[in-house]
């Protein structure tokens, strides 16, 4: 593993962590990126500023790809500058200064999948696109509207607490870029939170996914919601379950329903077949049903019960193995075969012995 080299001005005994990093920036960030961002900061004053990847993660416990997945996202932030080679190792780190206006620093929000294991169970899985950052002044400008006040009040009721930049950063960019309406921002939230999802990286997959569907209002979002939630009612009834589904369940759902294009009634058959043959609810094997219908060009009940019907009768043409006992020291020899006229003679030489 290469060494990289820090660039800094000067070297200070203590480890200063700008307010601007705590206020703005920390809230939002996965806590083992910000644990990478402080060793940064500490690895800065010393006098030795050269290390790798790997005795990074030694040090703070961690893979060698989760130091370079927090890097990438502290750049992301525009909180480092790194430099890579050839190969696409990182050379050279260099921290940016947030000792300046604050009204000028704001955090992105297109954080990393991973903070909320983006479980964008009903929608694609795209990272959003890098997008760009409202002024202090485009904000107090676009706040000024009634539309956007109203939406951002409902917001933070359905949040339950302020609002932080990237939350109003967010907002803005529905309403100036994806052109959403303050009633659809607002349905938006309430969709989101309703799955216990708060992370803006989650709202602002799922609102992307409504952009790309077409879904410009209320209404239609209402609609899209409501034929998704019958795909996980029509499953927990199937499965006899009185929860809602989890993430990867979820994202099984969305791969019957999106890839396989399966109605309601062919996935409740393979969940109705996985409970009688495994005796629980298991979506890996009720998902290995489905993609073999699906391989099979299955598309309705009929086109299942004619597998059925095949599969049977394969069953009944087949013929019977014959069973072959295994070679063992008992049976390595030649076996004799006895007459009746054997078998006779044997019995006159037990009566004899009798006798």
């Amino acid at each position: 593993m290469n060494k990289i080299s820090l660039n800094t001005e000067g070297i200070s005994d203590v480890t200063i962590v700008p307010n601007t990093f705590i206020d703005l920036y920390m809230p939002s960030a996965n806590g083992a990126y910000v644990k990478v961002y402080l060793y940064l900061l500490r690895s800065f004053s010393t006098n030795n500023l050269e290390f790798t990847i790997s005795s990074i993660a030694d040090k703070l416990d961690n893979t060698e790809k989760d130091i370079i997945r927090a890097l990438n996202y502290w750049e992301k932030q525009k909180l480092l500058k790194i430099e890579r080679n050839t190969q696409k190792e990182i050379t050279a780190i260099s921290m940016i200064n947030l000792n300046g206006s604050t009204s000028d620093i704001m955090p992105t929000d297109d954080t990393d999948t991973e903070l909320d294991e983006i479980a964008v169970s009903i929608h694609t899985a795209e990272e959003p696109a890098i997008r760009q950052r409202y002024s202090q002044e485009k904000i107090t400008e676009l706040t000024s509207n009634d539309e956007i006040k109203w939406a951002m009040h409902i917001v933070e009721i359905y949040l339950e607490r302020p609002l932080k930049p990237m939350d109003i950063q967010l907002i803005l960019y529905l309403y100036e870029e994806l052109h959403f309406s303050s009633e659809l921002i607002m349905y938006l939230y309430e969709y989101c939170v309703s799955r216990n999802k708060k992370n803006p990286s989650y709202i602002e997959a799922v609102a992307l996914t409504w952009a790309k569907e077409g879904i410009d209002t209320e209404e239609k979002a209402r609609e899209a919601t409501v034929v998704y939630n019958e795909h996980f009612n029509s499953v927990n009834k199937a499965f006899g379950l009185n929860r809602a589904p989890g993430q990867i369940e979820r994202q099984y759902i969305t791969k019957w329903v999106e890839v396989f294009s399966f109605s309601d009634d062919i996935i409740t058959e393979a969940c109705n077949r996985t409970i009688l043959r495994t005796g629980k609810p298991d979506f890996k094997y009720a998902d290995k049903i489905l993609e073999t219908w699906f391989k099979k060009d299955v598309k309705n009940m009929a086109d299942i019960a004619r597998l059925d019907e095949e599969f049977a009768k394969g069953k009944g043409n087949s013929k019977v193995t014959p069973i072959v006992k295994a070679s063992n020291r008992f049976n390595q020899f030649p076996q004799r075969t006895y007459t009746a006229k054997d078998y006779a003679e044997l019995e006159r030489k037990l009566i004899n012995k009798g006798l």
